[in-house]
């Protein structure tokens, strides 16, 4: 029997060198999303907590928490490119966003508990349910253009600050559903379960950004979308500093 041929290997594409222009530029984008994270969270962090305690929501209350710590992950962010060696300062930003996962996880999971074992039904908040949806609608934008940004960067700092703002997506989707199922059917236990379940992704991502595996870590193959994780795969495999089988340069201690 004649063996068939090998395929030839096909050649790999040259990834782009990332110039001195382009990184002045992908740098005050990161600055700019980060700047406006900052700007909606604290607005979005003094409706929540109003409405929260003006209703008894312990749910409304939990998110304006969340939104506290998602600026202090966009401040270690700004603080880390406000250097003009934003590199040097990466280890210690991806500790500080780190932290701030740790703190978003026992806010929520306290809040959920508190909300659990009181059983207590808040009231119906129309302020809390239009914060919940325009946030729903805001964060998947600011989070996708940090985690592009990033990743073209080769900064593993903003692509973990880009996943915080994800989760504070995740948050915003499961408050809209607690508050609407507590309103319309009584069922007051919808929210303080699905938020149990984002702190435990809260965690893993507090545990990978200590490690400094941000950058190794799709967002997409996290939630599932397979292709998107492919994409964003060979996106940080070209980028300068990416992803390589031995590791990941710009996770690098």
């Amino acid at each position: 029997m004649t063996a068939l041929p090998m395929p030839r290997p096909q050649p790999q594409p040259q990834a782009r060198p990332l110039t001195d222009a382009r990184r002045a530029v992908l740098t005050r984008r990161i600055r700019w999303v980060v700047a406006a994270t900052i700007t909606y969270n604290v607005i979005e962090a003094g409706i929540a907590l109003t409405a929260g305690r003006i209703a008894s929501s312990s749910a409304l209350i939990g998110f304006g928490l969340d939104s506290v710590v998602e600026v202090l992950s966009a401040a270690a962010v700004a603080w880390q490119f406000a250097s003009r060696d934003p590199h040097a300062r990466e280890k210690a930003a991806m500790r500080l966003i780190a932290f701030s996962f740790f703190g978003l996880a026992v806010f929520v999971t306290v809040d959920a508990a508190r909300s659990l074992l009181g059983a207590t039904s808040p009231e119906h908040s129309t302020v809390g349910i239009v914060l919940a949806a325009v946030s729903l609608l805001v964060m998947p934008g600011l989070s996708w253009f940090e985690r592009r940004t990033g990743r073209e960067l080769g900064s593993a700092s903003a692509v973990a600050d880009s996943k915080q703002t994800l989760i504070c997506s995740y948050l915003s989707a499961a408050l809209l559903a607690g508050l609407l199922l507590n309103s319309l059917l009584g069922w007051w236990w919808a929210d303080p379960i699905a938020a149990v379940v984002i702190a435990g992704f809260a965690v893993r991502e507090g545990w990978e950004a200590w490690h400094g595996d941000a950058c190794c870590t799709p967002v997409a193959q996290l939630v599932g979308d397979t292709d998107g994780a492919r994409a964003d795969r060979a996106q940080a495999d070209d980028a300068p500093g990416g992803c390589t089988d031995e590791g990941c340069a710009c996770c690098a201690d």
